[in-house]
């Protein structure tokens, strides 16, 4: 009786144990995505910026961002 106690709490600690990790992944899965949101964004500013001493750099950067953007409208009107 006493060893089956002893499971019984131990496996209602790893339950909890289990769900904790569980929460942990989550938060973690969610900085992941704000951290990529803001990659995105940087990446994006610095694709925008004007600080390049060359516009016409710029202009293709716009360019390819443009043909990729219908590339993936192409792609969702499948």
């Amino acid at each position: 009786m006493f060893l089956y106690e002893e499971l019984r709490q131990e496996n209602a600690d790893l339950k909890q144990l289990l769900m904790q990790k569980d929460k942990e992944i989550l938060l973690l899965e969610q900085s992941q995505k704000d951290l990529e949101a803001q990659y995105t964004d940087l990446k994006m500013a610095r694709t925008l910026s004007l600080y390049d001493k060359d516009i016409k750099d710029t202009k293709q950067r716009l360019s390819g961002l443009v043909r990729e953007i219908d590339k993936c409208i192409a792609l969702l009107n499948e």
